[in-house]
């Protein structure tokens, strides 16, 4: 997953643009990076790591402009080099930057024919820059050396037309503006702000999820909807455009369970609301098949997004709620860490047990889900090691068993430890007393339960397997999972060593047409 945010402002952008990522970091801590415009040239600075280490001072002084695009990033499709860092840029037409969210489900065919047909180059082995080639491509179709806002919209069509799969967009277009769109299934999350600039000018801000745009102090004009194209000119005047009919709506429902920060509101329906009716849900369950004597004495969140659900669901049940373990906030995320051996090490680095909490009881420990349970197992016994008397487990969602194809870093189905086995067979891999899970139907009314949304559906693929959008089929699926397994992932990130440097490009002009 990643984060993306577009900012045209009536002074320079680059401190807000810098404080949005930071907003955004947990959608993406392996790369992150940020290019301005003015004077129609452009500033960019890109490289591995979180947003704190990658801009330094001399970096935002020379991020100059009131235009600017931003991204953070973690391998998806592609590699962890610093040279598939966003945002990618292309000189012609124009001089094009773009930053991208999820994942295009045929991004090898479109590189094959952009070489062979579009004679375009592609250095990278990063979806985004195939999506950006097809950008410019059918940009520079039009011919123009002034576009228009229809131009850009009637370019943003024709790409529509050639891409599949699962994608938010933000894009500058040198002297022009910024650009924004959907996926036509709105599977991944765009939103969009304003705010009064001191001249009394209009100022705008698109972004991944709200908290970065309500932090700014923008407030919240809509979701860009499926299928829709939006763009802020030089003047800083909005138009929108509905480039190809939207189809199902349906948004990812793993941003709700793990991704998004629970302060956020994605189309129309607070996270945190969400996360809250999944805890409520899951205590219902539980009573259900433990009954009301589930000899429960405490309930303890695996830390940090099981916590609101976790909450809720001790609430429920009657029994007390305690922050059992304590995480040290200096260590990258378990889950979008590159490479399993890495991930099983970091467990007890990130996570300390408080002893008090565990002695002598019977602990619910609660999670937002298991994929791979490589930290299942060492969570449970570092919860007996600290006392407990029988460690039971429960998930927030239903079993992840079918890799994800549009932009989570899950997807080969060999890993998924749900994938093949029953939950008697997880419980005893993980090593726990008791085990339960969510069911699919209680997740989606847990965040579909709101009047202020007219979303009813959403993307479940790693939960029930059904692919809404890329014509995804088995072939499709096992070629993915040869490819992006995480031992796939060490082996090319051994030699991938070309272009592994900070970029830095200041002042680059654009071709002209």
């Amino acid at each position: 997953m990643c984060g993306v945010v577009g900012i045209a402002g009536h002074g320079p952008v680059n401190q807000m643009l810098y404080d949005a990522l930071t907003m955004l970091q947990h959608r993406g801590q392996d790369a992150a990076g940020i290019v301005t415009c003015q004077d129609n040239r452009l500033f960019l600075r890109k490289e591995n790591g979180m947003v704190r280490d990658v801009f330094m001072n001399q970096h935002m002084l020379r991020l100059v402009g009131n235009q600017g695009i931003g991204h953070v990033r973690y391998p998806t499709a592609g590699t962890s080099s610093s040279a598939e860092a966003q945002p990618f840029y292309v000189n012609s037409p124009y001089g094009i930057t773009l930053a991208h969210n999820g994942n295009l489900t045929n991004a090898e065919a479109i590189a094959n024919s952009l070489f062979r047909e579009d004679m375009r180059h592609i250095n990278t082995d990063s979806d985004s820059e195939v999506l950006l080639n097809v950008l410019a491509h059918e940009m520079q179709k039009i011919g123009k050396q002034h576009p228009e806002p229809c131009d850009i919209f009637s370019a943003v069509t024709k790409v529509y037309q050639r891409i599949e799969g699962a994608y938010a967009v933000v894009a500058m277009i040198t002297g022009y503006g910024i650009l924004a769109f959907r996926d036509p299934n709105g599977i991944r999350p765009l939103i969009y702000g304003q705010r009064l600039a001191e001249d009394g000018g209009f100022e705008y801000m698109v972004a991944s999820e709200s908290v970065a745009l309500t932090a700014a102090g923008f407030s919240i004009v809509r979701d860009v909807k499926p299928g829709e194209a939006i763009f802020i000119n030089q003047n800083n005047e909005l138009f929108t455009h509905q480039c190809i009919e939207s189809n199902d709506f349906t948004p990812c429902i793993f941003e709700y369970v793990y991704f998004a920060r629970p302060d956020s509101i994605m189309d129309n329906i607070s996270v945190y609301k969400a996360r809250m009716r999944m805890g409520e849900t899951l205590a219902q369950k539980i009573l259900s098949e433990w009954g009301e004597n589930h000899a429960i004495d405490v309930v303890i969140p695996i830390p940090d997004t099981s916590r609101t659900a976790a909450m809720e669901l001790a609430q429920q049940l009657g029994v007390k709620y305690r922050e059992g373990f304590m995480k040290n906030r200096y260590i990258g995320r378990t889950f979008i860490m590159p490479g399993q051996q890495q991930r099983k090490k970091s467990v007890r680095q990130k996570l300390s047990a408080v002893p008090l909490e565990f002695k002598n009881k019977n602990v619910l420990l609660v999670d937002d889900s298991i994929v791979r349970g490589t930290t299942c197992n060492e969570i449970i016994q570092m919860a007996r090691d600290a006392g407990a008397k029988n460690v039971f487990f429960a998930s927030a969602a239903p079993p992840v068993k079918f890799p994800n194809v549009y932009g989570i870093d899950m997807p080969a189905k060999s890993e998924l430890i749900a994938s093949g086995h029953s939950v008697e067979e997880v419980r005893q891999i993980i090593g726990a007393d008791r085990l339960i899970f969510q069911d699919l139907n209680d997740l989606i009314e847990a965040v579909s339960d709101t009047k202020y949304s007219s979303v009813k559906q959403f993307d479940c693929s790693v939960f029930d397997g059904k692919y809404i959008a890329g014509g995804i089929d088995e072939n499709y699926l096992n070629a993915l999972q040869k490819k992006r397994s995480d031992m796939a992932k060490l082996k090319k990130a051994g030699v991938q060593i070309i272009a592994d440097t900070p970029v830095d490009m200041v002042g680059v002009e654009p071709e002209v047409l």
